[in-house]
């Protein structure tokens, strides 16, 4: 079986098990009511700027079996639109299996997704997602998805083959886009940008996203997993959003003129859920 090996470990969040297990529990705040949720908006910085707001929004629903995580192509290897469909991804908490018959059935679905390891191999924004998911949900299995385009009409349809896998399925899958917002401004123009940005999440607009962060140049690293998201999730039932946490880096370093801005949505259903295994 062919195992990605962690890439960020010791920078992004710790190499040790015990202090990233400890590091994920401070994160991850207790909630009385958790959300059967279709989607989320999640950041993927070092855990001492966001992994506060990773937490409150992983802590805020229930994780099903499997997840799809989407993440944006920092590095620039491998395909436009890159998936792994076979093997595990190690961090220091154990083994996350990929769940094969998802993956398969996604490129089954769509065919300009391609199996490509490479764009995977170095990028980080999947990766640091998943203690937060192993530690709430031993039994995970989840789908890799590397989203490196920035073409609309590509991202939607992406996003409507999404909704109808999981339909197919029959059981939930929860689709995480795996995104920072606006990047490297001070800290006013940055959440001036990023307010402009949520506003399109929170009306569930996924063309209206696309176009506020192109029109205003806002630097949201995964816009189009956050697209893709938001299409499926509107296909899968009648969704509503809310915003759980919102954040610059700023608050952490208290350097207010090049911050980094973190999001965290939670997207849920007014219909019944898919059965809960």
């Amino acid at each position: 079986m062919s195992v990605r090996h962690p890439a960020v470990a010791g920078r992004f969040y710790p190499k040790d098990p015990v202090a990233l297990l400890a590091d994920v529990r401070s994160y991850l705040s207790p909630e009385e009511t958790k959300l059967d949720a279709l989607g989320c908006v999640v950041p993927h910085a070092g855990y001492i700027y966001s992994g506060r707001i990773a937490g409150a929004v992983f802590a805020k629903v229930n994780i099903p079996r499997h997840c799809i995580i989407l993440c944006p192509n920092h590095t620039g290897l491998g395909r436009p639109l890159s998936i792994m469909s076979e093997g595990a991804w190690e961090t220091p908490l154990g083994s996350v299996p990929i769940a094969s018959d998802l993956a398969n059935a996604l490129k089954d679905s769509f065919s300009p997704l391609t199996e490509n390891s490479e764009a995977h191999h170095a990028e980080h924004a999947i990766e640091v997602e998943l203690p937060f998911l192993q530690t709430l949900r031993p039994d995970l299995s989840f789908v890799p998805v590397a989203l490196g385009t920035g073409q609309f009409d590509l991202l939607e349809a992406f996003g409507l083959a999404l909704a109808k896998v999981i339909l197919a399925e029959g059981e939930p899958a929860l689709i995480v886009a795996s995104s920072d917002m606006n990047h490297y401004e001070n800290d006013e123009i940055t959440r001036r940008k990023d307010a402009r940005a949520i506003e399109q999440i929170l009306a569930l607009d996924p063309r209206g996203l696309f176009d506020v962060v192109k029109k205003e140049n806002i630097s949201m690293c995964g816009f189009g997993p956050t697209v893709a998201m938001l299409t499926a999730a509107k296909r899968l039932g009648t969704p509503s959003a809310e915003l759980v946490s919102y954040a610059t880096s700023g608050d952490v370093s208290g350097d207010r003129e090049m911050v980094v801005g973190y999001a965290g949505v939670v997207v849920t259903s007014d219909l019944a859920p898919l059965p809960r295994i």
